[in-house]
């Protein structure tokens, strides 16, 4: 499964859900009867903010844990995060008994680098390349690489969630994800769309981060010289080969939002259907409500991907 060509299965997937069994939550699904009058589809909400720590991320964090070796197992892994993924290899790595090295930006929200570091991870913050830094501290150390997203056993982990989805709402006509790496993309299109390819997958990221955008536009995974949003976890500046050959086979389209309607969507979440979702997670709604994820009247899955939300985002 090393061949960025390879495109994860429904087996891959069904064989992850058996990895995080009894392990991590089953998310709840919650209809908005607000959000489905605005828009006039009928609205749910995948609240993956109740997932353990916070977020989506450790589907794809535990799923590829479970397949270290005992050798790598005893080294120890290292991963780069902005947040999310951070805290989800401390707490993995924690829970199955691996040390955990974690390189974050100096810039890092702080209260994820202190939810990473009360998992006992090492966290070592930097203003260079994460990438670099972490290759580096790699072959120094003799430690495993724990990707964001660009990993078929990452992808699939993520695709569990794709998986409940569909059980949840059969007939789903259009499920919207946001993209950082493209990790969770890439698994919940795989999952949906080899059991129902009619369902339409809108990808949507921000408008100072548009990375996957342009990886489809250059045909290749790129790379931003700068990122610029509010909303941290969809920062990533690089995508992987895995994750822009499943966004090719089975995304159909990829929308972008700026900040400010992140931010108010991110608000009227919170005030209307009474959860709180930081901006990765509110992109989504963001792009329903602007109408940037086509015209429907039917059964419409918003992710919101997680819950972390620095203090300061809300006292100003």
């Amino acid at each position: 499964m090393s061949n960025p060509s390879h495109l994860i299965t429904t087996s891959d997937i069904t064989a992850a859900r058996q990895v995080i069994a009894g392990r991590l939550h089953r998310t709840p699904l919650q209809r908005s009867s607000y959000l489905s009058d605005r828009t006039g589809a009928q609205v749910y909400l995948k609240l993956e903010m109740f997932q353990k720590t916070g977020s989506f991320k450790p589907r794809g964090v535990l799923n590829r844990m479970r397949h270290l070796t005992p050798e790598e197992k005893r080294a120890g892994v290292v991963t780069m995060s902005a947040g999310n993924h951070a805290q989800a290899v401390a707490w993995a790595a924690r829970q199955l008994g691996v040390s955990a090295t974690v390189v974050m930006p100096s810039k890092a929200v702080r209260s994820k680098v202190e939810a990473t570091k009360g998992y006992d991870a090492e966290v070592i913050l930097t203003d260079g390349n994460l990438l670099e830094t972490v290759r580096s501290i790699q072959a120094e150390r003799g430690l495993t690489l724990v990707h964001p997203f660009d990993h078929p056993d990452v992808i699939a982990g993520q695709g569990t969630l794709g998986s409940e989805l569909l059980e949840d709402v059969p007939e789903v006509e259009t499920v919207v994800v946001g993209i950082g790496g493209g990790g969770l993309i890439s698994g919940v299109a795989a999952a949906i769309k080899q059991a129902r390819p009619r369902t339409r997958i809108i990808g949507v990221e921000p408008q100072g981060a548009p990375t996957m955008t342009e990886s489809l536009r250059i045909g290749a995974p790129a790379y931003l010289e700068r990122v610029d949003t509010v909303a941290d976890g969809l920062s990533a500046p690089f995508s992987g080969a895995h994750n822009l050959a499943h966004v090719q086979a089975f995304v159909d389209d990829v929308v972008l939002v700026s900040d400010a309607e992140i931010i108010d969507a991110m608000w009227l979440v919170l005030e209307r259907c009474k959860v709180l979702a930081e901006p990765a997670a509110a992109s989504t709604v963001a792009a329903l409500v602007a109408g940037k994820t086509g015209a429907s009247t039917g059964k419409t899955i918003c992710v919101l991907s997680g819950g972390n939300v620095d203090r300061s985002r809300l006292t100003g």
